[in-house]
């Protein structure tokens, strides 16, 4: 199974999100594929593909790091782009804590540092004039066309605050949810802060 571990926003940021992107969704470019709000997280940790029967180690872990931090006080604000290929709103806020929260949930040797963000938009896959126009491997992508004009436009979105107060350990079904992404499913929810 596939899982990683995340912040869900508050309905009231993605819905104040989903307006700021409205116009922009409305001209831009065919070339970007727009995932489902409903699917929208902030990624605190990517397993990938782990066995069924590690699920208990990875609850464990990701309840271990909710242990050690309160409530968060966070919000949507910026953007940027990973290799004009993936479209991102930044987090602002309590960026400490949520940076101990992200290395806390990791299962990595060496945490590597990540930016903490909200995925909105991907390149979509181009055909390969190799393969008869089937899409290539994973590794050649339509050019993000205006992409880094987006970026420009969304540079000074902030959204509302939310206190995120809980993260959540997801599975991740590619190509099961609508419109062939992603069906994501919690299968575990942990508070923050000590139990009593």
């Amino acid at each position: 199974m596939r899982l990683f571990a995340a912040l869900r926003p508050d309905p009231r940021v993605v819905e104040h999100l989903v307006s700021a992107l409205r116009p922009i969704r409305d001209t831009a470019t065919a070339s970007l594929r727009w995932p489902d709000p409903d699917q929208w997280h902030v990624t605190c940790a990517f397993y990938g593909e782990v066995p069924d029967g590690s699920l208990d180690a990875h609850a464990t872990r990701v309840a271990a790091a909710a242990r050690r931090v309160d409530a968060l006080g966070l919000s949507l604000r910026g953007a940027g782009s990973f290799a004009d290929r993936t479209l991102w709103i930044g987090v602002g806020g309590d960026l400490t804590a949520l940076r101990m929260l992200m290395e806390a949930c990791s299962d990595h040797e060496t945490a590597q540092h990540r930016r903490a963000h909200l995925t909105v938009a991907r390149a979509r896959p181009r055909p390969d004039p190799r393969t008869g126009g089937r899409r290539a491997s994973g590794r050649r992508l339509r050019d993000g066309g205006d992409l880094p004009s987006i970026v420009r436009a969304l540079s000074v979105y902030t959204g509302p605050t939310w206190i995120a107060r809980e993260v959540e350990l997801v599975r991740s079904e590619l190509g099961k949810g609508r419109s062939g992404g992603p069906r994501h499913t919690v299968v575990g929810s942990f508070p923050f802060g000590p139990t009593i």
